[in-house]
């Protein structure tokens, strides 16, 4: 075994990014208040071809040196998009046959393990506030709601975390739907 040297991971240039096909799903941060979890949000978008990233309410934009730090240039890759009301960008996802699925604690939430994509859905993943969560106008228009089961003292996790966890579930659950 050897680890690969940067020029042979055949990386495609941002440009071939942008042109290429992007999964249905796109991220919705609402109320994020760490730029570092903004950046790390960018980096899985693009690690992962997502389609856009919705900033909102006080969520910073790039460009933003603490944004960089952590995204290393997805930045530029990722299409994203500054709403100022996170219920305002949900409902215009919605109209565009988007499910808005809530990642969130919720009375009627279901394990991230239990849950099935369906491929061709076009998903909206709205990840919330590092204190309050998800915000009460979005979760009025969620379809779902998914958690990721815990059993420490803490029951949450920091949003970079929870989001590459959710998103790598998703890609995992649709890749083996191709592979059968």
């Amino acid at each position: 075994m050897k680890k690969l040297k940067l020029e042979e991971l055949n990386r495609i240039t941002v440009n071939e990014f942008k042109e290429a096909t992007k999964h249905p799903i796109c991220i919705l941060l609402d109320n994020i208040r760490s730029l570092h979890n903004v950046g790390s949000a960018f980096r899985t978008a693009d690690a992962f071809s997502i389609e856009r990233i919705y900033l909102t309410g006080i969520t910073g934009t790039p460009p933003h040196r603490e944004i960089q730090k952590t995204a290393l240039g997805a930045t530029e890759s990722v299409a994203w998009e500054y709403v100022e009301s996170p219920a305002v960008a949900a409902e215009q996802l919605k109209k565009k046959g988007y499910k808005i699925v809530i990642v969130e604690q919720t009375n009627e939430s279901i394990a991230l393990h239990e849950f099935n994509p369906d491929e061709s859905e076009k998903l909206c993943l709205v990840f919330g506030n590092e204190v309050n969560g998800v915000s009460e106008e979005v979760i009025a228009l969620a379809d779902l709601a998914l958690e990721i089961p815990q059993s420490g003292t803490k029951h949450s996790l920091n949003v970079a975390v929870c989001l590459g966890i959710v998103v790598w579930e998703i890609m995992k659950a649709n890749l083996g739907k191709q592979s059968t």
